[in-house]
């Protein structure tokens, strides 16, 4: 079974991905920023599945600590296998013309930069011209990639856009160096992030408009991640599973 390090695990996405990664026998990082008591009853219960877990604190829009991120990891579980890239935030509801730049520097920051910083770091150590054994990226974007968020978030769907290119372009750079990087576009999911946007109840709001009448929850985006890193996706790159209800 592999390494894995699946950034912003605390709660809601990534804390389902690493519930399911463990189930399958995957070893795990659960990286946090702010949430330490979450990450820390997360490895405790990952460990009771019988698989390695750490948890280590960085604030992955930060180079210096996203290498000390995965240094820590190569010290503590072992080469690298998988990347999922799940850190992300989401600011109050605004009107574009609203904004200012230190919202969208910070917002751009932690939901763009982090994820390059983070691929950077993996493809050193998986690429085969680096002495790596390859591995697989999952990315977690969103379906307001497409759907834009307009009266909302334009600035997150805007970051998740941007995710989306990330994907596409390393996949045809990696391709060659036995790394598959991939992506998964949640929907309405069923998470604290709606509250940070200061619509606790936004999927009761929304859900008339979802084909299939209901938001998602987060495990269902984590076994669709959870594939995508496993050998069953072995001739998968550079493409996107929408997990949003048909939405």
């Amino acid at each position: 079974m592999g390494n894995i390090l699946i950034t912003g695990a605390s709660r809601g996405i990534g804390e389902a991905t690493a519930r399911v990664l463990a189930a399958k026998g995957h070893n795990v990082c659960i990286n946090y920023h702010t949430q330490k008591d979450l990450a820390h009853q997360l490895v405790v219960d990952l460990t009771q599945q019988g698989v390695k877990a750490i948890a280590v604190q960085a604030d992955v829009s930060q180079e210096q600590q996203v290498v000390d991120l995965f240094n820590t990891m190569d010290e503590q579980l072992g080469p690298l296998t998988g990347l999922v890239n799940n850190a992300g935030i989401l600011l109050p509801q605004m009107l574009v013309e609203q904004m200012d730049a230190q919202r969208i520097n910070q917002l751009l920051s932690t939901n763009v930069t982090s994820y390059f910083l983070c691929c950077k770091e993996a493809v050193k150590r998986m690429a085969l011209k680096h002495g790596g054994q390859g591995g697989a990226i999952v990315n977690v974007s969103s379906a307001a990639a497409r759907l834009g968020s307009a009266f909302e978030y334009v600035d997150y769907a805007a970051s998740k856009g941007a995710i989306d290119t990330l994907t596409r372009g390393l996949s045809l750079e990696v391709a060659r160096e036995a790394i598959r990087v991939n992506c998964v576009r949640p929907g309405f999911i069923d998470t604290d992030m709606h509250t940070d946007g200061g619509e606790p109840n936004r999927i009761e709001r929304i859900k008339p408009t979802i084909p299939m009448g209901r938001g998602g929850q987060p495990v269902e985006v984590a076994n669709a991640v959870a594939w995508l890193l496993s050998a069953e996706a072995s001739y998968v790159t550079g493409s996107f599973i929408e997990v949003a209800g048909g939405r």
